[in-house]
């Protein structure tokens, strides 16, 4: 072995040895929050592996703004170090208590934080609060700080919650805890603090620092009594989310990775200007979406499945007896195990006033005079109105007497009966061959019904159909 052989392999042992080996680390304490050490698991890790300890309490000045629901910059500040400030407030006793943890370089005030709070206050008679560690969140190059920094809000938040029990009689079942990317994991630490919390929502929770590790540094299922999760940006490599299932509930929207409506991350080497939208689209679309389903309620419906390829195939529709959960603020509304663990997909819409979509089986039996190469096409309106943009069921060869079926994700919900027309299309239809659905069959998702359309007759190419619900008498 040469010398620079030997040097090398001593490096690489170095490396693996101060990476795997557990460290014996410092330690602090903080008054009321406790201690916090920077030994094994909180560094000395792959994912950690260099030791931090959190900043003061003092220096992350976290910050607890109760919003009055008078409109999304109508808050008042409340500390568990005065009670008064709670007594004193809007704050209910009694009622449920939504707490929402922003993550890396953002804030509790006029942003999502409060717009999320205005609509929660809109649709139920609840408490919502924002939690602000601003000055502890740090940015991308003082991340891993930031990371460790949620150690003391997670503490902070549990202190609350303490506070509201010990004197208020407010029970830790009435909590909500809901976070985002670190506030997620700030929520876990939360929880790990104060047994019985009713829920915590992960809003895609952070990865780098916590994927993988143990349960302790992160979010996870013993948090909470219920700990749903969206994965919004867990694509291999270039995302920033959790890619692993950590709640009781895991919802991973378009598969988890790339979410439609947002750009491809590769743009930004063209388009430099967009930086910040480009890279954070994806991580941001988990709060949209929360906040569009307190609004929404059921327009966001996972469908149990062990991967988003056995989704988009169809092997997990339609949705189980008892029903498929809805992703966003009302995942608890469905009956659920807490023994068990489950993940969930679905496909959303890009406009952000409209993630909605209904998932659809459509089958087409064909009738014709002909075989030729084209494409057959269902459109789907609900019976109040509105068309539905065309879903394409099958491009090949149209031949007469097959069966032809697709999933489609419709942007309005097509209940109780919907109104389908049928078109084919053919780019060389040179012996004039004319093609009919027979039946179509349109199966919802949400519980499997199936409503059947006939016709006895054919069109030509381009040219819609209008069918009729089947007289099955």
């Amino acid at each position: 072995m040469s010398p620079q052989q030997r040097m090398m392999r001593i490096i690489v042992l170095t490396l693996v040895m101060t990476t795997m080996t557990p460290v014996k680390g410092g330690e602090v304490c903080y008054g009321r929050l406790g201690c916090f050490s920077d030994a094994y698991p909180w560094s000395g890790t792959l994912q950690r592996p260099q030791p931090a300890l959190p900043w003061p309490p003092e220096k992350i000045n976290t910050k607890f703004f109760l919003f009055t629901g008078e409109g999304p910059n109508s808050y008042q500040t409340i500390s568990a170090d005065n009670i008064t400030t709670i007594t004193s407030s809007k704050f209910q006793i009694g009622k449920k208590t939504c707490l929402i943890v922003h993550g890396m370089a953002d804030k509790a005030l006029n942003n999502w934080v409060s717009d999320m709070c205005q609509a929660i206050l809109e649709a139920e008679n609840v408490n919502c609060a924002g939690v602000d560690w601003r000055a502890g969140s740090g940015n991308v190059i003082t991340y891993a700080q930031a990371a460790n920094n949620i150690r003391v809000v997670g503490a902070e938040v549990a202190f609350l919650i303490e506070t509201l029990k010990d004197l208020l009689g407010h029970p830790p079942s009435d909590i909500h805890l809901i976070g985002h990317s670190l506030g997620a994991h700030a929520a876990g630490d939360a929880g790990r603090r104060v047994p019985g919390i009713g829920r915590i929502t992960g809003l895609d929770p952070a990865g780098p620092w916590f994927e993988n590790t143990p349960i302790d540094v992160r979010l996870d299922p013993s948090d909470a009594e219920f700990v749903d999760v969206i994965h919004s940006d867990s694509k291999l490599f270039t995302g920033v989310g959790m890619i692993s299932p950590i709640g009781h509930y895991d919802f991973y929207p378009n598969g988890g990775g790339h979410m439609t409506g947002c750009p491809n991350k590769i743009s930004i080497l063209s388009n430099s200007k967009d930086a910040f939208h480009i890279l954070a689209c994806n991580h941001f679309r988990s709060f949209l979406y929360f906040t569009y389903s307190v609004r929404h309620p059921g327009g966001l419906r996972g469908f149990p499945c062990d991967s988003y390829e056995d989704f988009l195939e169809g092997s997990c529709f339609p949705c189980p007896p008892g029903g498929c959960p809805s992703m966003g603020y009302y995942a608890d509304s469905t009956p659920f195990n807490a023994s068990m663990r489950q993940s969930f997909y679905l496909n959303t819409g890009g406009d952000v006033n409209h993630f909605s979509r209904w998932r659809y089986r459509v089958s087409v039996s064909l009738r014709g005079d002909g075989r030729v190469f084209g494409r057959l096409y269902v459109s789907l309106s609900a019976a109040s109105g509105g068309n539905t943009s065309d879903h394409m069921v099958h491009r090949g060869l149209l031949v007469p007497g097959e069966k032809y079926s697709a999933l489609v994700d419709s942007a309005l919900r097509l209940h109780p009966t919907p109104n389908v027309t049928f078109h084919w299309s053919s780019r060389l239809n040179l012996f004039g061959v004319q093609l009919g659905a027979e039946r179509i069959e349109v199966q919802t998702g949400e519980d499997g019904k199936i409503f059947s359309f006939c016709s006895n007759t054919t069109v030509p190419d381009s040219q819609g159909e209008d069918l009729d619900p089947c007289d099955e008498a």
